[in-house]
């Protein structure tokens, strides 16, 4: 079972092509012949003629090198490098060299150095998948003292220098890419069109070294780089939901049944519709590079179409009962990196502060005054400065200047003592009031203590709550943590204002009246410009007195006297109604009452049930500013009368009458006989005409009380 790693850096290969004759084995004709029926004889040959070679053993591949490096320089990738090979052997066609891991495109590259020293060997750098083949340049094959002269001399170069993380190189005999993380091999075979399941079967009649072959799984990021992003190609690998559809499983080599675990390198696939049931690595251009998605068995059937099929990916290695291979080889470099803990926490004033740092194993770590070059202070894992009284930056690196990082040793000065606007402020009755204070630096807190306590403010104005006695607040001055601990009191004194309440006074039209301020001992401005305690007006409106206390308290107080200006009423008319009677005003307004009986007076102007005969109106100011009076008569018209000599309702008579000498009631019977005629000589009837009684029965009657007023008709019984 191979090794699983789930690191996102790159990676870098170094592989080392196959020598001579036989180092691909049959894995050579599978990626000409493979899903070629025609060509069965050819590979059947293929396979009988390696008897020929089988006295010959595969080369054994030795580097050491694990070694530091600074970006933007160039490295040796191996500090020593062998070929054991069989005497019979003296030279292959060539040698791979693979960033395997932490590979990053476009910035790392290898190159051979020193080129004119290596006639015999040419060069060629594969950017996509990091990979550097030593060939010969005629075709034949090279000497292997000659590649391992060509590969101690390659070097390694990043040319950012911000990189970091860890490269390693593959160097190996085979064609196939060799992973150290896994110790096993990879392949794509290209063969444009091949279905998944000749696919398969092609990879596991392969072999590599004498390694079995099978379509690759991915269990690692690792492996998920090298197969899908620095792959040449697109192809199938070895994962199928066929058997459950949505549960995908690795169904060849070592790992066949195994679930797939794929979120770590795979995005948005798959879509698990209809018969796509098995896995294709993703041609370049198409989604996310290197990741896959479910195909159907044949996949597209277009061609140059980008879910055609171009090939498969051949894995080896991890089959039971192989022993591992020794055509491959593995070195390091590692970009060494500091990380320094975290700053040393602040000082107020002056002091000294210990620094600490850990970095990737095997650097020094150093420390130094300045960002480029400076004074070098010490190594090691901690450095301790001197004495310092302002704040200053430090530097440490592990080797590496392009990754030289900073750490700052803060010191804080302590503010000077506050100083408050004034010690003392006043206010004029219950309130907040705004306080100030400021310091040399940093920020001011608030209290009510003058030492201890919490503060009730932070801020050079504080406004307090409101305040009803005598209060002392206290400032501190803080800055960052650094505090002074003198506190600044700063008084607020809480005067009582004059104490005024507010009038309405009535003026009597044409007279005048008195305004007083109402507080003795003041100083008085009234809105008309006087300046004494008391004033006096002829005219309504509103007026406004600032009433002051004497120094040191200067509390004023504003009283508003509204002087309301009344007329004297005047009766327009009177109408009556009945036994109902209406004054009207030339003037309405409610401030008069009236009265019909000069004792109880009303704010209504309607009487009802008013006696009749002659009566008196009275109208009157409420405030006493005068009144009027007017007669008026209620006549009343007796509904019935009882002729009877029993002295009550004997006579029928209208009240109220004699105050009308002019007046004139004519009495009807129901059928408009005229009966009689009342006047001021004769104002009553008994009932008779002729001096000879009447029966009972309604008669009506008509006043005229002069040429002026319409005549009143109305009816009476006149009951026996």
């Amino acid at each position: 079972m191979k090794n699983i790693y789930f690191l996102k850096s790159l990676r870098l290969f170094l592989l080392l092509s196959p020598f001579a004759g036989f180092a691909q084995d049959t894995s050579v004709v599978n990626q000409h012949f493979a899903n070629s029926t025609t060509n069965q004889d050819k590979i059947s040959k293929y396979s009988n003629d390696r008897s020929k070679f089988s006295a010959t053993t595969a080369p054994i591949v030795k580097a050491t090198g694990d070694q530091l490096y600074c970006p933007q320089n160039t490295i040796k990738i191996v500090t020593d490098f062998s070929i054991t090979h069989d005497p019979a052997e003296t030279g292959i066609k060539g040698v791979y060299i693979q960033i395997s891991s932490g590979y990053s495109s476009g910035l790392d590259l290898l190159s051979l150095s020193n080129v004119a020293a290596h006639p015999n060997v040419t060069t060629n750098w594969d950017a996509t998948a990091g990979k550097l083949s030593i060939t010969s340049p005629t075709g034949i094959n090279v000497l292997y003292s000659d590649l391992v002269a060509a590969v101690k001399d390659v070097v390694f170069m990043n040319s950012s220098a911000s990189a970091s993380g860890t490269r390693t190189f593959s160097i190996t005999i085979g064609n196939a890419n060799y992973l150290p993380s896994t110790q096993h091999y990879y392949l794509f075979v290209p063969n444009v069109g091949i279905t998944w399941t000749s696919a398969k079967a092609a990879a596991e009649t392969s072999t590599y070294y004498g390694l079995k072959g099978y379509l690759a799984t991915i269990l690692s990021q690792d492996e998920a780089q090298l197969i899908g992003e620095q792959a040449s190609g697109t192809g199938w690998i070895g994962g199928s939901d066929a058997e459950t559809e949505g549960v995908w499983k690795w169904v060849t080599g070592p790992e066949v049944g195994t679930v797939m675990s794929y979120t770590f390198w795979n995005t948005g696939e798959p879509n698990n519709q209809g018969d796509e049931d098995y896995a294709h690595i993703t041609q370049p251009g198409i989604g996310i590079r290197g990741s896959w998605n479910d195909l159907s068995n044949t996949g597209s059937l277009t061609p140059g179409d980008a879910y055609q099929p171009k090939g498969y990916v051949v894995e080896y290695g991890g089959m039971p009962g192989e022993s591992p291979l020794e055509i491959a080889a593995s070195t390091k470099i590692t970009i060494p990196v500091v990380t320094p803990a975290a700053n040393p926490s602040p000082v107020c004033d002056s002091g000294t502060f210990t620094f600490n740092a850990t970095a990737t194993a095997g650097a020094t770590i150093s420390w130094y005054d300045a960002a480029v070059g400076g004074n070098l202070l010490g190594t090691g894992n901690s450095y301790t400065t001197p004495i310092i009284n302002s704040t200053t930056t430090y530097y440490v690196d592990a080797g590496c200047v392009s990754n030289r990082k900073s750490v700052t040793a803060t010191v804080i000065a302590t503010p000077t003592n506050p100083v408050a606007d004034q010690t003392t402020y006043t206010n004029c009755g219950p309130g907040s009031v705004t306080i100030t204070a400021s310091s040399n630096i940093g920020s001011i807190n608030w209290f009510t203590s003058a030492v201890g306590g919490t503060s009730v403010f932070t801020g050079t104005s504080f406004t307090t709550p409101n305040l009803s006695a005598n209060t002392t607040y206290y400032a501190e001055a803080s800055n960052a943590g650094c505090t002074n601990t003198n506190r600044t009191a700063v008084d607020i004194i809480i005067y009582t204002p004059p104490v005024v309440t507010d009038e309405n006074v009535v003026l009597c039209q044409s007279q005048s009246v008195t305004l007083n301020a109402g507080v003795l001992g003041m100083n008085y401005l009234w809105s008309n410009g006087e300046t004494t305690q008391t004033i006096v007006v002829t005219k309504g409106g509103t007026y406004t007195v600032d009433v002051t206390s004497p120094s040191p308290e200067n509390c004023t107080s504003r009283k508003t006297i509204v002087v309301e200006e009344r007329e004297t009423p005047k009766i327009d008319r009177i109408d009556v109604n009945g036994t109902r009677a209406i004054i009207y005003l030339k003037k309405e307004s409610n401030y008069f009452e009236y009265s019909v009986d000069g004792v109880n007076f009303q704010d209504s102007n309607i009487f009802y049930d008013v006696p009749g005969g002659l009566q008196t109106a009275y109208v009157r100011e409420k405030s006493g500013c005068g009144g009027v009076t007017q007669n008026f008569v209620i006549l009343v018209f007796p509904p019935f009368f009882t002729p009877n000599n029993d002295s009550y309702n004997d006579l029928w008579e209208v009240t109220g009458m004699e105050n009308y000498p002019q007046a004139e009631v004519t009495i009807f019977d129901r059928y408009g006989k005229l009966i009689t005629q009342l006047n001021s000589s004769k104002m009553s009837w008994d009932g008779t005409f002729e001096k000879i009684p009447l029966p009972a029965s309604d008669y009506w009657y008509a006043l005229k009380i002069d040429d002026s007023k319409p005549i009143l008709r109305g009816h009476f019984s006149l009951k026996r």
